[in-house]
């Protein structure tokens, strides 16, 4: 499963990357302990701090590297976004469009 995490930072955390912390390597190594890969990570300037697109074998994979980030308290916000195939669920929403019937 391919993600997108958007995420800002703890004030904490941003004191430990102004000292030298680097977050791709620590991130890297979060991906792998749950069979996963960092593709791409950068810093944003905008409504997030940092961007990273990564692969992890499933869902639960994805949660729970999330949860591990959420209890750190290293980020106050954090965003993930799944990749999802189009095709079935264009499929399903045909269908569905088709079954269902609009109130008035």
């Amino acid at each position: 499963m391919r993600m997108l995490v958007l995420a800002n930072y703890a004030p904490h955390a941003i004191k430990g990357i102004m000292q030298g912390s680097d977050r791709e390597a620590a991130i890297r190594t979060l991906l792998e302990s749950v069979g996963g890969k960092l593709e791409h990570t950068m810093l944003t300037r905008g409504a997030y701090d940092i961007a990273a697109v990564a692969t992890v074998p499933d869902q639960a994979a994805g949660l729970g590297i999330v949860m591990a980030i959420r209890a750190s308290g290293s980020l106050s916000e954090v965003v993930v976004l799944e990749e999802l195939d189009p095709k079935p669920i264009i499929a399903a929403a045909n269908t569905a469009a088709k079954a269902y019937q609009p109130a008035g």
